[in-house]
């Protein structure tokens, strides 16, 4: 799957069905090439010019499902 492809779709925490946002960047373990983390802005109004939410960052095994449209996570918020 390509970064644009997985960027374009929205995170979804299962354990209570709120909607994250957008990947926007990954963590990647240097050594093997595989991913650790994805990253997702946390949620701001007014274009994010004044953001107090910290991003989300999920480990990779928080993700319990990557679908055609959403990526569903398992996350203690």
């Amino acid at each position: 799957m390509l970064f644009s492809e997985f960027k374009s779709k929205e995170v979804i925490n299962m354990r209570d069905c709120r909607r994250l946002g957008k990947v926007t960047d990954f963590e990647f373990d240097h050594c093997t090439g595989q991913i650790k983390k994805i990253i997702i802005p946390g949620s701001c109004g007014l274009c994010n010019l004044f953001c107090n939410e910290p991003d989300f960052c999920i480990c990779y095994n928080e993700i319990c499902q990557i679908g055609p449209d959403i990526i569903l996570v398992d996350i203690k918020i």
